[in-house]
């Protein structure tokens, strides 16, 4: 949302000047504290003026006190100067202009004129609200204009010359003028900083005014002034609700430019893959037209696309294939459209799909009238209305244009709000009285709006029943109070003055003529809703009865809000700190809500128990600032990878105690009326890792619950309000959170599967959780394999050359982060980089006291057989050759069965018969031979279905080994 603000100066020299009490007129207190700048000093003396009108005839006679016979060339130099700023800031009361005016133009040739013109362009466009910037400074020190660049949103940029007294709408025109702009309403100029962004409209607030308070800003972040990275930018911001695409293609292309920018960099957001495919497909078509290339399509994609959109599983192929398939179903490629066809259709697309998006917004505050959730709201103006929303953009009211029946400036203004009121009717029985320093401006907009809605309007409702002498004549239509008309061409400008007009009822489709003074014209291009048309035809206790029941309603759904931290943190947090600038409303923009999302960084720790300890100040800090980078709140060159940042976000906390209920307090903040879509995504992942790991304290324990329970409709909310509850059963984790589950959240995965390996080149996958340790791991998987019992089993994992157990009390994944950073640390990579680690797990025997060969038969064949062979075949056993060549017998009939023509392979296949110092002690004929003669002596015993029973020649073998044993 960008707000039209009210202005404010920076906060230390705004607090001590409305602080009168405070003033000790015998002391500059403004010097008293510590050495101030000479742009500081200005900025006083300037403010002075700005906020006390009163006293400005005051600072013009000091200064021109201080000018009059003047020996020092450096002070005489500087007062001049002075002055220049003074007058470019606000003019002299009424009394004291002539005798300023005649001052000015006896003062030296090379500041009198210049002063002069500053002045009179003081008095045409009205007194600043901002202090000089530095940029304000350094111009009229040499007397020369201020170059302002301004980017279109095609790229393109404009550098266009300013004043102190310059006007958004000033350089509006120019802009407009330049580049042959006709249809221009609704073109303004904003000004955007690191990740602020703020509208000037196309009225009349001063272009410097911004420029100043960014500078201010960006000194509050420890820059100086004259490095604050501000940009201006003209795009569209608002629709009239008759807007026409077709009209102007130098607007349409612009309003086109500013769209597909926004999608790429997710301002507008598409609501399933299909739309973004659409927008996809028009864009490529304007850009190559209807030949699809693979090529062309990789590169176009990439450059259309938002970084969100491109995920694992939803790579370039899978938008590739969306937006072949859009493209050839597409009408416009079908019928060959133009370019210019398909842009106006894009607009026309972002004017019905993103109207809020396209908002004038103001500040206000409701005095008078039915009550709204919040009294202090912003006003939404756009092409569909007029909302009114709360500082977080929730809708507290909507009300079309349909349903307005008058708006008008108001005189007073209660409870000392700064402003005029307007009172806004409604066609249900009540009105809204607001109170806001941008009254007449939204009266002004609402209005224009309601006018040219009229005056384009088919649709009037009759307000009483037809006269029945008139409806004698033959032409004349009946007709009934609340009854809906078309007419039969819209209502013009002089609607009334014409007398009779011909429509069609939309009651009993009768046609005719009927008087003008009896209807109402419905500000609205299209049929209004049926709730509406009955609106005008019920009576006033009948309105009232369907507003009691509105308000009831309203209220259910206000009991039903999200549990906020709000509660907590007036117990718990620190006292919020003075901010300049913030995205918040002015009237909230003073201090931080330290509660609900920001994206603004922290410059202390939530929780008041810690601000107290520098070392874990800075870690807070730090955590605040990789959660806003995981959560995409924060700009960052540097691509997300693996669990880079959520290491970052849960290794303090695992060290430290005091940290955990501060991580948590900050997700739980970043959620809170967070209205970027991706932004709240990726605050749930976080919860839902947080919640895997480590549990917060128990006094912040039953808010956490409150915050999640009130949040079960979102599926990641719903899996949390269960998970937090795990580490308070089983134990906090160790380490971080694995790469694993890192990658599983990414991917909307809440059920993890890992694959285990067996001993029989077998693998399978398995459920494994957050919370899960190495004993119930070893549990769950003997279960699946139906074995007798998880004794004497293990969880081993393999990583190049090195095979580890996993100790049963260790929480699986902790285990695995801790040998995979452990070896990672041994051998790093030569670059410095961070390298990459495969593993494999694998659950095999360990402990075989107690095993009997025979008892598990699953086990035997899975397990025992398998792991006992390779030991066999590496030679840890001892043994004669007449057990060797019963062994080896016994493997070939595991393999082979009773098939005797494998019999003649056995002297290329005994080294998977024998260990090497066997195999030394006869010829490869006499392994044959034996081979051939023990396997006639026994048949193969069979299972069912033909299957060879592993488990009867483990046995024989474990006879055997367990005697050599």
């Amino acid at each position: 949302m960008t707000l039209k603000k009210q202005s404010k100066l920076t906060g230390e020299v705004a607090d001590k000047l409305r602080n009168e009490e405070d003033y000790d007129g015998n002391e500059n207190f403004m010097l008293i504290d510590r050495p101030t700048s000479n742009l500081e000093k200005l900025h006083f003396i300037m403010g002075n003026g700005i906020l006390r009108p009163s006293i400005r005839t005051e600072i013009y006679c000091q200064i021109c006190k201080q000018l009059t016979q003047n020996k020092s060339r450096s002070s005489h130099a500087r007062g001049w100067i002075l002055m220049s700023l003074c007058v470019g800031c606000f003019a002299p009361d009424d009394n004291f202009e002539k005798y300023l005016r005649n001052f000015i133009r006896s003062g030296p040739p090379n500041y009198a004129p210049y002063c002069d013109s500053r002045m009179r362009r003081t008095f045409a466009n009205g007194a600043r609200t901002q202090p000089p910037s530095w940029l304000e400074l350094q111009a009229t020190k040499s007397k020369k204009p201020i170059m302002l660049p301004i980017t279109f949103m095609d790229g393109t940029t404009k550098t266009l010359l300013a004043d102190s007294a310059t006007t958004a709408k000033e350089l509006c025109d120019v802009l407009a003028d330049k580049i042959n702009l006709e249809d221009k309403f609704g073109f303004s100029l904003f000004i955007a900083l690191l990740d602020k962004v703020s509208s000037l409209g196309q009225g009349t607030d001063h272009v410097m005014d911004a420029i100043s308070q960014c500078e201010q800003y960006a000194k509050e972040q420890g820059a100086q002034e004259k490095n604050a990275p501000w940009r201006l930018f003209y795009r569209k911001e608002i629709f009239t609700p008759w807007h026409d695409a077709t009209l102007d293609e130098t607007s349409t292309g612009l309003i086109y430019q500013q769209i597909v920018r926004g999608v790429k960099f997710g301002e507008y957001r598409c609501q399933n893959d299909n739309e973004m495919a659409q927008v996809c497909s028009k864009q490529y078509y304007i850009d190559y037209g209807t030949e699809l290339q693979s090529n062309k399509i990789d590169n176009a994609l990439a450059s259309y696309l938002p970084d969100r959109a491109i995920s694992q599983q939803k790579g370039l192929r899978f938008w590739s294939e969306k937006l072949q398939k859009c493209h050839k179903e597409a009408m416009y490629v079908r019928e060959r459209w133009e370019p210019r066809r398909v842009r106006e259709d894009v607009v026309t697309q972002a004017k019905f799909q993103w109207p809020l998006m396209f908002s004038r917004f103001f500040e206000a505050y409701h005095v008078a009238g039915p009550s709204l959730a919040k009294d202090r709201c912003v006003v939404a103006v756009n092409w569909t209305g007029v909302y009114f929303m709360d500082e977080d953009e929730k809708v507290l009211l909507e009300v079309p244009y349909a349903e307005i029946t008058g708006i008008a400036v108001t005189s007073g203004t209660p409870h000392k709000i700064k402003g005029k009121c307007f009172t806004l009717s409604s066609a249900r029985g009540n009105s809204r009285t607001f109170a806001s320093i941008n009254s007449e401006d939204i009266t002004e907009l609402i209005s224009d709006f309601v006018e040219g809605l009229k005056e384009r309007s088919r649709f009037v409702i009759a307000l009483h029943d037809s006269n029945r002498r008139d409806t004698d004549e033959v032409n004349i239509m009946p007709y009934k109070k609340g009854d809906l008309f078309e007419l039969d061409k819209p209502a013009g400008k002089n609607f009334t003055s014409v007398g009779w007009r011909s429509g069609a009822n939309e009651r009993n489709g009768r046609t005719g003529e009927f008087p003008t003074d009896g209807v109402y014209i419905l500000p609205t291009m299209s049929a209004p809703p049926s709730e509406l048309v009955t609106i005008f035809s019920m009576s006033p206790v009948e309105l009232e009865e369907q507003f009691r029941n509105m308000m009831s309603q309203t209220q259910k759904d206000e009991d039903s809000e999200p549990y906020t931290l709000e509660e907590y943190s007036i117990d718990f947090f620190r006292s919020p700190l003075q901010q300049t600038m913030s995205r918040a409303p002015t009237s909230r923009r003073g201090k931080e809500k330290l509660w609900c999302h920001s994206r603004d960084m922290l410059k202390q720790p939530l929780l008041k128990k810690i601000i107290h300890d520098n070392d874990m100040v800075q870690e807070g800090i730090a955590i605040f600032l990789a959660i806003m980078k995981y959560m995409g709140d924060y700009p960052t060159k540097k691509t997300q990878q693996g669990s880079e940042i959520t290491d970052q976000i849960f290794e303090a906390p695992l060290k430290y105690e005091i940290l955990k209920d501060e991580v948590y307090c900050q997700i739980m903040r970043q959620l809170t009326k967070n209205k970027n879509g991706y932004s709240e995504e990726r605050g749930w992942e976080l919860m839902w890792l947080a919640t895997g790991i480590f549990a917060p304290s128990n006094q912040l324990l039953p808010h956490l619950q409150k915050f999640l329970s009130t949040r079960r409709n979102n599926i990641l909310a719903n899996d949390c309000f269960f998970r937090y509850q795990r580490p308070i059963r089983h134990g906090q984790r160790k380490y971080p959170p694995h790469v694993v589950e890192v990658e599983a959240i990414q991917n909307r995965t809440t059920q993890i599967f890992h694959k285990i390996y067996f001993p029989d080149d077998t693998s399978e996958a398995f459920e494994v959780e957050s919370c899960t340790k190495a004993k119930d791991f070893c549990k769950s998987i003997a279960n699946r394999l139906r074995l007798k019992s998880a004794d004497g089993f293990s969880l081993f994992v393999k990583i190049g050359d090195k095979v580890i157990s996993v100790p049963e009390g260790d929480f699986f994944f902790d285990f695995v982060r801790h040998l995979t950073d452990w070896i990672r640390r041994a051998k790093p990579t030569a670059d410095g980089g961070i390298s990459t680690l495969t593993y494999q797990v694998f659950f095999m025997k360990k402990l075989w006291a107690g095993t009997v060969p025979g008892r598990d038969p699953n086990a035997d064949n899975m397990f025992h057989f398998y792991q006992e062979k390779q030991k066999y075949l590496r030679g840890y056993h001892k043994l004669t050759k007449e057990e060797a060549f019963q062994i080896a017998a016994l493997l070939f009939r595991a393999k082979h069965g009773d098939d005797k023509t494998q019999v003649s392979n056995i002297p290329r296949m005994l080294k998977e018969l024998a260990p090497l110092h066997c195999l030394r002690q006869a010829s490869p004929d006499d392994w044959k031979k034996t081979h051939y003669f023990l396997l006639q002596q026994k048949p193969t015993p069979k299972q069912r279905g033909g299957k060879v029973n592993f488990s009867q020649e483990y046995l024989q073998m474990a006879n055997i080994w367990f005697r050599i044993l």
